[in-house]
């Protein structure tokens, strides 16, 4: 017959320490040191992991935006052709004068002030007009959102080509509808004004739709309360848009002019496939030709790289200007709300 002496003798005291683990059952030495190591590899993953997920758009930048951009202004500092782009002689700022000197890089610049005025102004009024529409419920609101971004989604040499069609001397569907009425058919390609009005039709065409979105983005975000206020106080929809919107709207506003000037200033496809014939030349007198056109040709046509890289940094700082005077316009009307 067992006693509770031998029961004891037969099995370890009951919270003994097993053989190998310290007293109290606590982990091994080897388990502690496995846990330091996962421990160490959870902090190390912590830390570095985000600059891990963000690597591939920095080494793009730096292969893309950044080397491109540096080598562009070294170069803008030698005489290098596009036929031996290794062979660079030093001139200093001789490019930047030469092309200061250049009557054809201020009829760019002209053209491309004017272009950008004709094209920036009316479509941004036309944009707020249709976010105003579309701002109320209407029956298949959606169907209309998505199509205002069908032209912004067509590709520029598609669009260009047709406009080509529409503007047509002989042929086009605009001289027809203006003979209709008695007025006589108009060179839209080599007539200074209306080359630029037609290249600004394209424009207006292709990011109309783009800014009314965003400002339909913006006038959501507007509270409704407002508007409930003024219609309490008799405002009628006029006075609530010119009281309540268009405050409210001033950054975004601002945003679409500073971003609409910039595309403005690096305008390319549409005047380049205006008028295939001419190419980079802008027109038969350069009369359409943009700064983005007389880079193109300076660099790949007349293959002076050197001078077609002080033109693109001269776009460069002219945009850094833009943004200096966004800044500022920004910081007044924060502190004036």
């Amino acid at each position: 017959m067992s006693t509770g002496h031998d029961t004891a003798a037969a099995s370890p005291v009951k919270g003994g320490a097993a053989p190998g683990r310290p007293s109290g059952g606590g982990p091994t030495e080897q388990e502690l040191k496995r846990r330091k190591r996962l421990s160490r590899r959870w902090q190390r993953d912590v830390r570095w992991s985000p600059y891990a997920f963000v690597s591939p758009f920095f080494l793009l930048f730096l292969a893309f935006g950044l080397f491109p951009l540096l080598y562009t202004g070294w170069a803008s500092l030698h005489q290098v052709e596009l036929t031996a782009p290794t062979d660079m002689n030093w001139v200093g700022m001789r490019n930047y004068t030469r092309i200061f000197d250049d009557e054809f890089f201020w009829n760019a610049a002209e053209n491309t002030l004017t272009i950008g005025i004709i094209s920036t102004v009316p479509q941004l009024l036309m944009a707020m007009g249709i976010a105003h529409i579309l701002n109320y419920k209407l029956r298949a609101s959606t169907f209309y959102r998505v199509a205002m971004l069908a032209p912004y989604a067509t590709s520029i040499a598609a669009a260009s080509l047709v406009f080509v069609l529409l503007f047509g001397r002989d042929y086009g569907m605009i001289n027809w509808a203006l003979g209709a009425v008695g007025i006589d058919n108009i060179d839209w390609q080599n007539d200074k004004w209306a080359s630029q009005l037609a290249v600004s039709t394209i424009v207006i065409w292709r990011w109309t739709g783009y800014n009314a979105l965003i400002y339909l983005a913006a006038m959501q975000a507007i509270p409704q309360d407002l508007y409930e206020s003024a219609a309490l106080d008799g405002a009628s929809r006029w006075k609530q848009f010119f009281h309540v919107t268009l405050p409210s709207l001033r950054p975004t506003i601002l945003f679409t002019v500073v971003v609409s000037t910039i595309g403005a200033s690096q305008l390319f496809g549409e005047p380049l496939l205006f008028d295939a014939n001419k190419g980079a030349s802008g027109g038969s007198q350069h009369q359409f030709q943009t700064l983005g056109l007389y880079l193109y040709e300076q660099g790949w046509v007349n293959q002076h790289l050197g001078r077609a890289s002080a033109i693109a940094w001269t776009m460069f700082l002219i945009l850094i200007v833009i943004g200096i005077v966004n800044y500022v316009i920004s910081r007044r009307l924060r502190a004036s709300s």
